[in-house]
This record gives C-alpha cells, sequence and structure tokens, in this order.
C-alpha cells in the first residue's frame, strides 16, 4: 500500500488542529510560518500552491518542526529569524528574541537623534546590552553618519550581533565590546550623545511564571534581574552620567510598573535635567529617557 499523499492544504488543516489541540497560541499562524520555513515559500505562496503535494522528506522535515513546536520551543528559534524594525535577524538560544515594544527605543532614539544633529557633528551611540544586535544595527542604518558602540556580557550574543551586522552592512559603524555593563566600555572612550538599552527586567518572583516558550528556551541572563527586577535599572541609571556628554539621553525599556521607580531614582542621581516616560502602543508605559545635565 502506498503512502498518503499529503498537500499543502490537508496538512496545513490537519497541523493547525494538532498544535491548537496541545496549548499553541495562534496555532494556524505556527502552522503556515514552519511549513515556508520547510518549503523555502512566502506564507502567501501556501495559498498559491494549496494542491502542492509534498515530498516524503518534505513531510518528515515538517513533523520535525512541529514536534519541536509542541515542546514549546519558541517558532523564531527554529525558523532562525525574527522581525525588528522591518529587517530580518539571526535569532538562535544565545540570544533574547527581539520584540515589538523594543522598536519604541529606536524611535526614540531617532528623535533625540535630530537634535544632536544640529551640532554637526557624528552622533556617538552606545547600545547597551545588545542581543543580537537589534536597536544598535537598526539605529545604524537609519543613521549613517552615526558610530554605535554595541555591548554585551555574553560573547556568544555577541558572535551573533555581529553576524547580523554583517548582514545588513554595518559593520564598519558598529563597535562590538564584551563585558558586564560600563565595564565593556574601554578606558579613554569619548562620552556618547545617546544610551540605549532593553536589560533584563524580569524579577525572581515573574520569572517562574514566564511562558515555557521564554523560560524555557531564551537566556536566562538576557531575562532575569533580582528580586524586583531593577537591579541593572539601578546600575544603568547610577552610571549613566558619568558616559554621556552633557545633553546627551540615556534611553532604558522596563516594564510599567517599574517607570515610576525609575523616575524617582533618576531625581535622586540630581544628575540628569529633564526625564521622561513614554507608551508603547498598547498605551502602557514602557521606555524612561532622561537628559544628562548641560555644563
Amino acid at each position: 500500500m502506498s503512502p498518503k499523499i499529503w498537500q499543502i492544504r490537508e496538512l496545513l488543516n490537519v497541523s493547525s488542529r494538532y498544535l491548537k489541540d496541545k496549548g499553541i497560541e495562534n496555532p494556524r499562524l505556527n502552522a503556515e510560518v514552519l511549513l515556508a520555513h520547510q518549503l523555502h515559500m512566502k506564507r502567501v505562496d501556501l495559498y498559491l500552491n494549496f494542491d502542492q503535494p509534498l515530498t516524503e522528506a518534505e513531510l518528515f522535515a515538517y513533523r520535525c518542526l512541529i514536534r519541536r513546536r509542541v515542546g514549546h520551543e519558541p517558532l523564531q528559534y527554529i525558523t532562525g529569524v525574527q522581525e525588528f524594525w522591518s529587517l530580518n535577524f539571526a535569532v538562535d538560544p544565545r540570544v533574547l528574541i527581539p520584540r515589538s515594544e523594543t522598536e519604541l527605543i529606536v524611535e526614540q532614539a531617532l528623535l533625540f537623534e535630530e537634535g544632536i544633529a544640529l551640532e554637526n557633528r557624528p552622533v556617538r551611540i552606545l547600545d547597551l546590552g545588545t542581543g543580537c544586535g537589534a536597536i544598535a544595527i537598526a539605529v545604524a542604518r537609519e543613521l549613517p553618519h552615526a558610530v554605535v558602540w554595541a555591548t554585551d556580557i555574553s560573547h556568544q550574543a555577541l558572535n551573533v550581533a555581529r553576524t547580523n551586522a554583517s548582514t545588513h552592512g554595518v559593520s564598519d559603524r558598529v563597535f562590538f565590546c564584551q563585558g558586564d555593563l560600563w565595564g565593556a566600555i574601554p578606558r579613554g572612550t569619548d562620552g556618547f550623545d545617546l544610551i540605549l538599552s532593553n536589560p533584563p527586567y524580569v524579577s525572581v518572583e515573574e520569572y517562574a511564571a514566564l511562558s515555557p516558550e521564554v523560560r524555557d528556551h531564551e537566556p536566562r541572563l538576557a531575562l532575569e534581574a533580582g528580586d524586583g527586577g531593577t537591579y541593572f535599572l539601578k546600575r544603568m541609571i547610577k552610571d549613566g552620567h558619568c558616559f554621556l556628554k552633557p545633553g546627551g539621553w540615556i534611553v532604558l525599556e522596563m516594564a510599567p510598573w517599574q517607570t515610576e521607580q525609575a523616575l524617582d531614582l533618576i531625581a535622586e542621581t540630581g544628575k540628569y535635567g529633564q526625564k521622561r516616560r513614554i507608551k508603547d502602543y498598547s498605551r502602557q508605559y514602557r521606555v524612561v529617557a532622561a537628559q544628562q545635565l548641560r555644563n
């Protein structure tokens, strides 16, 4: 008896139901993304080729992908890519998967850069804890005259970021340094006009309650930040002014409930002038920014 021939239409229907039964959110989307990835197609091409049969090798490989997803491996790690700022970034378990809300950091950087650009000199930008390089690379693409430094404590994450910088043609303007926060900045480095960061800000208590996709697969080093989730935020706010040029801005992503505490910490330092918190597209406060006092 010859094996059953599976066409794209039927396979998507069956795999979507299977993923739904296993508790996977957005099962149809997951089924489509994985099948398009396996067949080297765009998702829209699946619908243009609904009656296309799969070979036994294609079917076997697709089932392997489905099993990985049922095991709660993130879709982005399976396909090896995540879109951020309309750019495709290579991602794997060495790096946090970029989230759409982090694009707010890039938006704010571009707004603040407009004032700095009036000084008619290259803008110096630091991405602290760069991960896959999403923030640094997106900013470098948008600001071709900017010089961007990107740091991370993980040399493995920096290897991913370097690959992404090369892919997007900014390797000559993004300089990568390995180390723990400010310790990654070489001595004698000039101050920065902008310091940007999406640091770890998940509390110990929250970490245990994260979805298995996040808790069991993404790097804990890029997520968890001690009791209250503010360990890194406090360090960045306390010492950030030492690495800013007069009038420069530090822009930090955090949980909505942490933003008010961050504003208080900024005020306590006495080193910053203007400060503000910015809402994301879900209308929650997500980013806090503060300007270094001018001389």
